[in-house]
Formats: C-alpha cells, structure tokens, sequence
C-alpha cells in the first residue's frame, strides 16, 4: 500500500520517473504482484534552489504502513533508488527514503 511521491526539478520528464518509481516498488517484490496496491505519482517544481548552483534533482518519499523491518525497509530503498538512477538522468541529485505511517491513526475509504 505504499504512497510513492516522487518531487523533482521540471526538467526532468515525469512520465519517465514514475514508471521508475513504479517499476522499482513493484521490484521491491513487498507488496501485490500486479501492483495494485502502489500509489505513485509525481509532483514537478519550476522554482526551487539546490545551493549555489541550480542542477535537476529527484527526491522521493516512499511512505508505507509502519511495521515493516529495516531490511525490507532498506530493500524497497534501494531498489527504487536504482530504478531512478537508470534513468541516467546526468548532474542530478536523487534521494529516497523510506517513511513509516501509524498503522494505528491511518484511515482508508475506497469508494
């Protein structure tokens, strides 16, 4: 049930880097088999400062219920990070990380 929200510099094609999100989550191999229950979408930024020196960036928020291990944890980490550099996508910065929800406040609704 993850929510992949990935944010990312305009230039970068983001039909491109969700399939990678997509793709690297549903090679992560921790949640259903056809993908069904991974949400990813993207959010592109015109304005935005990285240092001195404006180069592209990817930062993706992988949020998914609290209660996993450290090793799955890492594991869906890296193999969507690894999808995302794939993309060779040059002089870019690109992070992950992998945020737990409270399983215990979380609310859904499918309607």
């Amino acid at each position: 049930m993850p929510h992949c929200i990935a944010e990312h510099s305009s230039t970068i094609d983001g039909n491109k880097l969700l399939n990678a999100v997509f793709q690297g989550s549903l090679k992560s191999e921790l949640f259903e088999a056809d993908g069904s229950d991974i949400k990813a979408r993207c959010i592109a930024y015109d304005h935005y400062m990285t240092g001195p020196e404006k180069t592209d960036f990817v930062h993706v928020q992988l949020k998914l219920l609290s209660g996993r291990s450290l090793e799955q944890k890492e594991a869906f980490s890296e193999s969507v990070f690894n999808e995302v550099k794939a993309l060779n996508l040059g002089r870019c910065s690109i992070t992950v990380e992998v945020i737990d929800i409270d399983i215990d406040s979380y609310s859904k609704c499918v309607g």
